[in-house]
């Protein structure tokens, strides 16, 4: 079940129906793929009125080709947008407001975002929040922002890349700290790689990365932008306590050999790390199948992980989401967990008052490779490979 296995590509395109007042969402809904497309695209291409520059306008180029200097941890803004999934709702803006807010006070305001979560809704917030709450250029500069291209079927050519970095800057109202490609496709990789080098050499954005990338395709990439003397600044995986396959497979080792930073999305595995879920209290929506299967493990491997984390969590007057994000930052990561709340961000955050201990990291590991019913990379819906290169682009 493909919505069960990665929601976020069965979301991406109707995410927004309701954020973006479409007509009648249930025809949208039965539509075919194809239709899907032509929608996306429309609203892609759509200028988004801003304080930037016009959408022609090029700015000076970046000079710089130091290592990007990241948080040690971000927010992810996929929920900010996305109506389906994370059920959106333009009502709840102020809330997420105070979460900006709340993150530019402790020095932290890293925010990850796409031009596919709420089809541009998401970045617009952040461009917005950015404008109302920085009153100065200190506090303006305290923001990072990274952000997202899709790599689409239909989008094929460089000026693609190029062309969507500028919507985003016009809905972000600045430049884009870190700019990477959302996710391989199964051709036109290269004219990617060449397309974020033209945004960085434009001066759209300041360093430039991918995410969903294998051992292969990250060389590739790392070796190609090297080639125009640009960094690969990171590459953004999923990694959590129930999903460890780039640690078992060496894709966090050669990350670490081209000195990239690791950004971990879904660190708290959907929420599955939180505590929060029980057999009898599963999550509504897609994640409903994914519980089921988490907790109907023969072994109880997963409620020992969850004990696991519920004891370290609390010797350190902790909680287990915590524990969770604590885990991806001892493997070298940069956790960006989702936000909706202040309460949620002050959790998050708060993680960085604590550190495991070697003893605790050991014990999360034992626990969590013992862990079956989550998902698996044979699940996840990206391309494998590049049908014309052969390069293999996706691992985990």
């Amino acid at each position: 079940n493909m919505r069960a296995s990665h929601p976020f590509l069965v979301s991406l395109l109707l995410c927004s129906v309701d954020a973006l007042s479409l007509p009648k969402r249930r025809d949208f809904l039965a539509t075919s793929a194809s239709s899907a497309a032509a929608l996306a695209t429309d609203v892609l291409a759509s200028p988004i009125p801003s304080a930037s520059a016009s959408d022609g306008d090029t700015l000076q180029p970046l000079t710089t080709t130091s290592k990007l200097q990241l948080p040690p941890i971000g927010l992810g803004a996929w929920a900010w947008g996305d109506a389906i999934f994370w059920k959106y709702d333009p009502r709840n803006d102020e809330d997420l407001k105070k979460v900006f807010e709340y993150a530019l006070s402790q020095n932290l305001a890293f925010f990850d975002t796409a031009e596919l979560y709420g089809l541009g809704r998401s970045e617009d917030l952040i461009g917005r929040f950015r404008k109302e709450l920085c009153k100065t250029e200190e506090e303006y500069n305290k923001v990072t922002v990274a952000s997202k291209f899709a790599a689409l079927p239909w989008r094929s050519k460089r000026e693609d890349v190029v062309n969507a970095c500028k919507k985003s800057v016009q809905r972000l109202g600045s430049p884009i700290d870190l700019y990477q490609i959302h996710f391989p496709n199964s051709w036109s990789n290269e004219e990617y790689w060449d397309g974020i080098a033209d945004c960085y050499d434009r001066g759209l954005v300041k360093a430039v990365g991918v995410s969903n990338y294998g051992v292969e395709a990250v060389r590739a990439c790392h070796a190609k932008l090297a080639q125009r003397g640009i960094r690969l600044a990171s590459n953004q995986i999923q990694l959590s306590l129930l999903y460890r396959w780039p640690i078992d497979n060496g894709l966090l080792d050669t990350c670490a050999e081209l000195e990239l930073d690791v950004l971990s999305y879904s660190p708290l595995a959907l929420g599955f790390l939180t505590g929060k879920y029980s057999k009898d209290n599963l999550p509504s929506g897609p994640r409903a199948n994914l519980g089921k299967d988490l907790f109907a493990a023969e072994d109880g491997s997963y409620d020992k992980l969850l004990a696991t984390m519920n004891e370290i969590a609390s010797k350190h007057d902790a909680v287990p989401s915590q524990v969770a994000l604590n885990w991806a930052r001892a493997k070298g990561t940069i956790p960006i967990p989702g936000a909706r709340t202040v309460n949620q961000a002050k959790q998050n955050l708060a993680s960085l008052d604590w550190n495991l201990s070697k003893d605790e990291e050991r014990q999360l590991d034992e626990a969590s490779a013992k862990v079956t019913g989550f998902i698996t990379p044979d699940k996840n819906p990206f391309p494998r490979e590049d049908i014309n290169t052969k390069l293999k682009m996706y691992d985990s």
